[in-house]
């Protein structure tokens, strides 16, 4: 019988065990049965940002390197469209690109064009987009995916131990994580607005309006930077002069683009008629004259009557309509008379560009809304394939287009109004120094 004590014989022998200092080595790292107790960190305290290998736009020191898609990109064609996506972690931007990309999800084996968040990575909490990454589908439009907005494991990626950023954001100045996420995501929304024809803002649900006030920032930190198509004339014309002198000289043209903003709110669990004109009523309230608010290209169009039960409890405002006195029998208006509805609902004179996508649930679950998930996001990627293309103020093919990216995202890190917004957030004491 086995007794236990200090004088016995060796202990007991684990299988498959690695040796002691095998273990010591590879300890808080994750092996084939092993369980990762803590990320991987660098030398310098941070977590490695961009996967060894990926197609990433951007590199780990916040630099933009788009030599690898060189190959993609046509020198003759003109006559593309580049398609942006912001949000907030899990809202389902690389899905819906997935889907304008024309990716069959049903297909077994087949890995999609931007990766989706799946059960492991939503328990742990992490984010699957990193940077920024571009893809090229089969109608010329290019796909530009973005790293979440307003993400929690983007800031422990960033965060040394003592606190301050590992990337250098703004010209490798020392400031805290938390404010080198908030600028990362400020020059990614300014170099998508651009650089692309549209930019989806992604929101989950309709009460989160933190994409509504971010997109107002963009607006007011977007001036300065000119069209693609004039800094590539720009840069070609001034090779020879010094960084400093060009880039003054291109942050005084006036010549800019703004590219389409679509405000995309997904995994609504109502699309009624009466949801839908609520959210269109407040953009249209809450952004009354934008920058962005030149065409309504794109939109989720209800039925023109909601059902009689839905349209008996629902206020005369949101009908979408401007209630009329109701005549008397000789033909006079009566004082205080019931007020009767016009007939024909009267539109927004300028409409926003909007959409919503329910929630994904299973088939035999009921919704409140008029089509499923599939078909709503399937018309989604209809709209955006039938746009008409548009090019930037001069003609520019897709690998010039291309080879632009590195100088306007140079613009946008050294430009001053991002400086001076850097500056007014340092101060405000809302961030650590």
């Amino acid at each position: 019988m086995a007794t236990s004590g200090g004088s016995g014989g060796p202990g007991p022998k684990i299988l498959l065990a690695k040796p002691a200092a095998a273990r010591a080595e590879g300890l808080g790292s994750s092996g084939p049965t092993g369980i990762k107790l803590m990320r991987d960190r660098d030398d310098d305290g941070g977590g490695r940002r961009i996967p060894p290998g990926s197609l990433n736009l951007l590199s780990d020191t916040w630099d933009l390197t788009p030599d690898r898609y060189l190959p993609l990109m046509s020198a003759d064609n003109q006559e593309f469209m580049v398609v942006g996506v912001l949000g907030p972690p899990g809202a389902g931007k690389s899905t819906i690109l997935n889907e304008i990309y024309g990716f069959d999800s049903s297909s077994q084996g087949v890995l999609p064009p931007f990766n989706t968040q799946t059960e492991d990575i939503r328990a742990t909490a992490r984010h699957c987009s990193v940077g920024l990454e571009l893809r090229m589908c089969a109608e010329r439009i290019i796909l530009l995916d973005t790293q979440p907005i307003f993400s929690a494991s983007v800031l422990v990626d960033l965060m040394r131990p003592d606190g301050t950023s590992n990337t250098p954001v703004m010209g490798g100045e020392t400031m805290s994580a938390e404010l080198a996420q908030e600028i990362m995501g400020l020059q990614l929304g300014v170099f998508l607005f651009s650089v692309c024809h549209v930019v989806l803002l992604i929101t989950e649900g309709v009460d989160d309006i933190s994409m509504w006030r971010y997109m107002r920032t963009i607006e007011m930190l977007k001036q300065g930077i000119p069209d693609p198509s004039v800094v590539a004339q720009g840069t070609s014309a001034t090779d020879t002069s010094g960084d400093k002198d060009r880039n003054d000289s291109l942050q005084d043209d006036q010549i800019e683009n703004f590219a389409d903003a679509v405000f995309v709110h997904t995994k609504l669990q109502d699309i009624s008629y009466t949801e839908v004109k609520r959210l269109e009523m407040a953009l249209s309230s809450y952004f009354p004259n934008p920058a962005f608010n030149r065409n309504s290209i794109i939109s989720y169009t209800v039925p023109q009557f909601p059902p009689p039960t839905e349209w008996q409890n629902m206020s005369p405002h949101l009908k979408g309509m401007q209630p009329v006195p109701k005549p008397a029998s000789n033909g006079n208006v009566e004082s205080g008379s019931e007020l009767a509805p016009l007939r024909k609902p009267q539109k927004l004179e300028r409409g926003l560009n909007f959409y919503v996508l329910p929630l994904k649930v299973p088939d035999e679950v009921i919704q409140n809304t008029y089509e499923s998930y599939y078909v709503m996001l399937q018309q989604l990627r209809n709209q955006i394939l039938s746009l008409q293309r548009r090019s930037f103020a001069k003609p520019m093919s897709e690998r010039d287009w291309l080879k632009v990216l590195p100088r306007v995202w140079d613009l946008v890190k050294k430009s001053p109004v991002l400086a001076d917004y850097f500056k007014m957030l340092q101060s405000s004491g809302l961030f650590r120094r």
